[in-house]
């Protein structure tokens, strides 16, 4: 399926690789949450030393301002690692300019050194050549494993791999297999789940979705629009107001693919004590808004889901975060994991929904990308994939 050089078509005996990886994770009180992230980069860490290279590790971590900030600082990140790899990992303050450059000459075979924050310079986020050109200074060769950043041209994931030769990771090969497998040759029935609050961020993934898959189920927010578009009114609802002409086209476009929920769970305002009450699709009261797709919708996405040959889920069914306003994303969640197909499970709310159902081993992937797995699935080239070389 890539059509790139990966880690396996490289000798890195005796090389210095720059790994640009994805640790953008969580931190509080200077320890990190959710490791899910750092662990997806630990097979092809542990490939680039068992082939005797030296590692280099670069990634951002939150937004900072284009300038340091302590918050977003990677060095509780490298204590982490060290712990998940069993071996030390140096922490450089810099991610370019000469300490960053005397920490990359002094490092030797075996030994791994995580550089400080790439958005720490405004460089990184312009794709600056001179940044670009900086970090190509620190090594050999260049391996993009950071598959959630590969759809932004910045200079640590598609600038660098201009002065580089470079390949892609593990991650980075699975993640495109599997997704680009979805869009281009499924195992049929293709189903696609989508949900979350927004039509907009998704309209060219629905687009491309409605033309390739064999129903596309929707959830979470972004219902309220389409039902507007038809004309129920929804009460206080989150609605697109700017995406109600689009919600419409699609209607049209995808009749016979698009399924909308048949019940709702509506609230009389945004809590999780809100009163709740399931009504059938509907004019929803003022005052009451949707907060899921009710029973009967998980019924009849779960048939839909039987017997499929892959499942895509994109998005949350409702929100989630309140345990009452959970069930129909929990339900849709299990169905895939139930549903015997090859299931594929990208965006943070739909996975973290799927590790807290305890589903996460019965899902055949998930993907670490959010916006990236987006772009794949809206059939776009990702800018971090097309700089490295080809196969």
């Amino acid at each position: 399926m890539l059509n790139k050089k990966t880690v396996r078509d490289m000798d890195f005996h005796g090389k210095k690789v720059l790994v640009r990886v994805d640790f953008n994770v969580p931190i509080k009180d200077g320890k990190v949450g959710d490791d899910t992230r750092i662990r997806a980069a630990l097979p092809t860490l542990q490939y680039l030393l068992d082939q005797g290279a030296a590692l280099l590790l670069c990634s951002h971590l939150g937004r900072p301002k284009d300038k340091p900030a302590p918050e977003y600082s990677l060095r509780p990140v490298a204590a982490h690692l060290e712990k998940l790899l069993g071996k030390p990992v140096k922490f450089c303050e810099e991610c370019i300019g000469p300490v960053a450059e005397q920490a990359a000459a002094a490092l030797k075979m075996g030994e791994v050194l995580l550089l400080e924050n790439t958005r720490f310079y405004p460089g990184e986020t312009k794709n600056d050549p001179e940044m670009a050109k900086q970090l190509a200074r620190l090594a050999d060769v260049y391996v993009n494993d950071a598959f959630g950043s590969a759809h932004r041209a910045h200079a640590s994931t598609e600038g660098v791999a201009k002065y580089l030769p470079a390949v892609a990771g593990f991650l980075m090969e699975k993640e495109i297999q599997y997704l680009g497998q979805a869009v281009t040759n499924p195992k049929r029935p293709f189903i696609a789940i989508l949900g979350g609050a927004k039509i907009s961020d998704k309209i060219g993934v629905i687009r491309n979705l409605l033309a390739k898959a064999d129903r596309v189920l929707i959830g979470g927010g972004m219902a309220n629009t389409f039902f507007k578009a038809q004309g129920i009114p929804v009460g206080d609802s989150l609605v697109e107001a700017e995406a109600l002409e689009t919600a419409q086209q699609l209607l049209q476009e995808g009749s016979a693919k698009l399924r909308l929920p048949l019940d709702v769970v509506i609230a009389d305002r945004f809590e999780a004590e809100a009163q709740r009450k399931i009504i059938p699709v509907g004019p929803v009261p003022d005052g009451w808004r949707i907060l899921d797709i009710g029973p009967e919708t998980v019924a009849a996405y779960r048939k839909a889901l039987m017997g499929a040959g892959t499942v895509v889920w994109n998005g949350p069914m409702g929100v989630f975060e309140f345990p009452p306003f959970a069930e129909g994303t929990f339900g849709v969640a299990k169905a895939v994991a139930e549903s015997g197909a090859v299931s594929i499970v990208g965006g943070g709310d739909s996975v973290a929904a799927v590790n807290a159902a305890g589903l996460a081993d019965k899902i055949t992937h998930i993907s670490t990308g959010g916006g990236a797995s987006l772009e794949m699935l809206e059939g776009l080239t990702l800018p971090g994939v097309a700089a490295l070389l080809d196969k």
